[in-house]
């Protein structure tokens, strides 16, 4: 099936990712799900140029549309000579084109397997090794002419997102997502918290009778917080020390980061604290969720 001509087309970039089973190539078409790539995985080869003509005939708005593409030995239909050719085809048709190949060493293919409790697909009733070698049979020449090969033995996923990101040129199109979460540690630490901050060390409005029945949401509370001189010194080089590291978070593909704040009861300190970061961090222009966990409405 031809793919549609230069001129009624819209260029797309396409990421072929294909790879021996167990190397990590559904990893990799998550991590090229973050950067915006429509993720498609194990459809019949001769389905590619129908998904790429129909991608190419959206609306100008979709002019920069992605898309990565699953396929291995297990794909209907596969035949290393077609996929070679369709991506040939692909690339003559002026979209943007990678094939990206994960490989992995055999005893760790086999570790993970093993691990998991899963067959090989390719091993029919033999052992694990007989289906890894039957694979890289199948896989030899689109492994030769790959664009990118990626060993994923001994790699993290951020070491993984890292490559993918470098060597094809990716930028993470959406926006690093901030919890800000306040608590009390009387009743325990927030589970989901990657970063925990005590604020214990400021002055504590429990102890004025007048301000114990109120929480950190109102203004007197804030004065008296505000009027306690370490809270400068602490929110200010917070701010310091945060702002030029959310960049890197983003960068590493992660999409989300939680910040908790913790006072004794998380009534006080902590939710005044998160109410002042909620509101910077949105001047900031970040995307930012804001829940008070042991605060009682």
């Amino acid at each position: 099936m031809p793919l549609q001509t230069r001129n009624e087309k819209i260029k797309q970039e396409v990421v072929l990712v294909t790879g021996l089973s167990g190397a990590g190539r559904s990893t990799c078409l998550n991590i090229l799900e973050d950067y915006g790539f429509e993720a498609v995985d194990n459809i019949p080869l001769n389905f590619i140029p129908a998904l790429l003509a129909n991608g190419s005939s959206q609306s100008t708005a979709n002019k920069n549309l992605k898309i990565a593409i699953g396929i291995d030995a297990r794909t209907r239909n596969f035949d290393e000579t077609t996929l070679l050719e369709y991506a040939s085809q692909i690339k003559s048709s002026d979209h943007l084109v990678s094939i990206v190949f994960v490989d992995c060493a055999d005893e760790t293919l086999i570790k993970r397997f093993t691990e998991t409790r899963r067959k090989h697909p390719l091993s029919n009733g033999r052992p694990i090794i007989d289906g890894i070698k039957l694979e890289r049979q199948l896989l030899t020449d689109i492994r030769t002419k790959s664009d990118l090969l990626i060993d994923t033995t001994g790699l993290s996923i951020s070491d993984l997102s890292l490559i993918l990101s470098r060597r094809l040129g990716l930028k993470n199109t959406s926006k690093l997502t901030l919890s800000l979460l306040s608590f009390g540690f009387r009743n325990g630490l927030p589970a989901e918290a990657d970063t925990i901050l005590d604020v214990r060390f400021l002055s504590n409005p429990h102890y004025n009778e007048q301000l114990r029945p109120l929480d950190g949401r109102n203004k007197k509370i804030a004065a008296f917080i505000e009027n306690d001189p370490r809270f400068s010194i602490f929110f200010n080089g917070f701010k310091n020390f945060l702002d030029p590291l959310l960049p890197f978070y983003a960068d590493e593909g992660k999409s989300y980061l939680t910040i908790a704040i913790g006072c004794t009861g998380g009534k006080h300190r902590s939710v005044f604290v998160a109410e002042r970061l909620n509101n910077w961090l949105k001047q900031r222009e970040f995307i930012v969720n804001l829940r008070h966990r042991d605060l009682i409405e």
